[in-house]
């Protein structure tokens, strides 16, 4: 009997046709298809080219139009349209279209799509990390999407600090988890005009690793009971000032008031003077009624400015004293706001964890460091403001043992320490680093359970653990092409952004999915020695023979 030929097809992105069923196997495909998009289809519906985009995003395509123009165009590839389960892919200029179609609606359904797939990765994780760290380790950061300062097409874009420059463009904030398995894990992205600033964000990485990871710690309710109870006796301080103030205010108008008066008076006391020597033709003398009058009208007039200035003057301490006072009256109702929410968190029983959080000193402002201390995080940052390194450098004497904790590095540590207006005793480090003729400084604050003060070299390395982020965040620019917007519409650049960290993440998982279908496989699909980068830009790249087979397909790459 004759063997029927292979069922073989030829593609030059090899590595996409085993994501793609990889995507089949974890029920991306499904979910993606059922979503109900309201445009019409012609060739192609629109949740395939929903699907081709993010094929484009995991072939690391710089445009959107190298799907249709580049040396290789996807959208002629069926090994990779059938290896997604799809009938064959659209032009570019069709994926734009339905991009910029979408409404807000659908976005939102595209994202929980995405999230509902994730979640169980996720979540498995988070157990493991329990099991393997005793704690969730979380990294937040900001990081800039720049477009042309001349660009009017963008929507949504704004000015600002974006590396070293001052550019048009976009912010994305991001968060990401220490995964025992994938070693980092994307948890979220969320889009901001290019104005916003790292300080604004804290809490708001914080919920949304919360809302990913399902666990959040126990809130320090006591901590933010006394934090209250201080707040209170301030703006009592603050208020009984503010009466003081108003008082003098009020003795100064009233002053004001009777020189006025006076003036007046003497005014008209002069001029009536005038007139009767006038008419009586007196001359007027050095020590006459009207040279007596006319001495206590220039008393007056001189004294009129003084109480003018002594007015003005008692308003503007009066409105700066009442501004104090407003400003702790509505930091004092966001403080209760905040109990009243972390009561009700710990209402319900949390996980008995402390995570980590590590965050830069762009997060590290006084308010953004007792927020994650009362939402009962371990934390790692940097201060805001240089002037903590300054104060810090100003307790160095000859004395100090400095502790080398790297190849360059040395620090030297305080343990519970006021810092600025951080309302919380912190351990605090100075930093410095010898770059050849020259030592720079930096400060690091930690709040939390861990004996850091007397392991250096553990906080340095765990505070600088946080460059898994800042890998991260590179990976997206240069293997996802993050730094190329590939659309301007609206709806086009949050999906861009949620694709780009699934994407980093789906290479991750499905390593380990093929390492399990093919155990003794070699670098770079050894999942013990993944590089996306290599993943990407060869692998999905890469020519290769398809068989396809009854119980899923063989990628047989072309030699060299």
């Amino acid at each position: 009997m004759s063997q029927a030929a292979p069922d073989q097809t030829f593609t030059t992105h090899a590595m996409l046709v085993p994501w793609g069923q990889f995507a089949q196997a974890i029920g991306l495909i499904e979910k993606l298809e059922a979503i109900p998009i309201r445009q019409k289809t012609c060739d192609h519906s629109p949740q395939t080219k929903l699907i081709e985009f993010l094929v484009a995003i995991l072939a690391g395509l710089p445009y959107l139009k190298d799907i249709s123009q580049g040396a290789h165009p996807l959208d002629q590839d069926e090994a990779v349209a059938r290896g997604w389960g799809q009938p064959g892919w659209a032009d570019y200029s069709g994926v734009s279209r339905t991009l910029q179609a979408l409404t807000p609606e659908e976005v939102s359904h595209i994202i929980a799509a995405l999230h509902e797939v994730s979640q169980p990765f996720i979540d498995r994780e988070v157990m493991l990390a329990l099991r393997d760290q005793g704690r969730p380790v979380y990294d937040g950061d900001l990081t800039g999407r720049p477009v042309s300062n001349s660009s009017t097409t963008y929507p949504n874009v704004a000015f600002g600090h974006m590396g070293d420059a001052l550019q048009l463009g976009y912010q994305a904030a991001m968060v990401s988890m220490h995964s025992p398995t994938y070693g980092r894990l994307w948890l979220s992205v969320t889009q901001h005009p290019g104005s916003t600033v790292s300080c604004t964000q804290a809490e708001a990485l914080v919920l949304a690793a919360e809302a990913r990871t399902g666990v959040h710690p126990l809130r320090r309710t006591p901590l933010l009971r006394q934090r209250l109870a201080q707040q209170a006796t301030q703006l009592q301080a603050a208020q009984d000032k503010l009466q003081r103030r108003e008082a003098i205010w009020q003795a100064t108008q009233a002053r004001l008031q009777e020189t006025q008066q006076q003036l007046a008076k003497w005014q008209a006391e002069v001029t009536c003077l005038e007139e009767e020597y006038q008419a009586q033709g007196r001359p007027e003398r050095p020590h006459s009624r009207l040279a007596q009058a006319r001495q206590r009208l220039g008393v007056q007039d001189r004294r009129l400015p003084r109480r003018k200035k002594a007015v003005a003057q008692a308003q503007r301490r009066v409105e700066k004293q009442r501004q104090q006072v407003e400003a702790l009256q509505a930091e004092q109702a966001t403080l209760e706001q905040r109990l009243a929410r972390f009561e009700a968190d710990n209402a319900t029983p949390p996980a008995p964890i402390q995570p980590l959080f590590r965050l830069d000193g762009g997060f590290g402002t006084s308010e953004n460091v007792a927020l994650l201390i009362e939402m009962g995080y371990e934390v790692y940052t940097k201060p805001y403001t240089h002037r903590v390194t300054a104060a810090l450098r100003g307790w160095v004497t000859r004395e100090t043992t400095w502790e080398r904790v790297g190849a360059n590095a040395e620090m030297v540590a305080w343990e519970h320490t006021q810092v600025g207006c951080i309302p919380y005793p912190l351990d605090v480090a100075l930093e410095r680093f010898y770059t050849g003729s020259e030592v720079r400084h930096s400060a690091l604050l930690h709040y939390g359970d861990d004996p850091v003060p007397h392991d250096l070299e553990a906080w340095f390395q765990c505070y600088n653990g946080r460059q898994s982020i800042e890998a991260g965040i590179k990976e997206g620019q240069n293997v996802f092409q993050m730094h190329h917007l590939k659309v301007r519409s609206e709806a086009g650049l949050v999906i861009q952004e949620h694709f780009a960290v699934f994407a980093a993440n789906l290479v991750r998982w499905a390593a380990h999915w093929l390492a399990e279908q093919c155990p003794h496989v070699d670098e770079p699909f050894d999942a013990n020695a993944i590089s996306v980068k290599q993943l990407v830009q060869v692998g999905a790249n890469t020519s290769a023979w398809v068989i396809w087979q009854p119980q899923g397909c063989l990628v047989k790459f072309k030699p060299f």
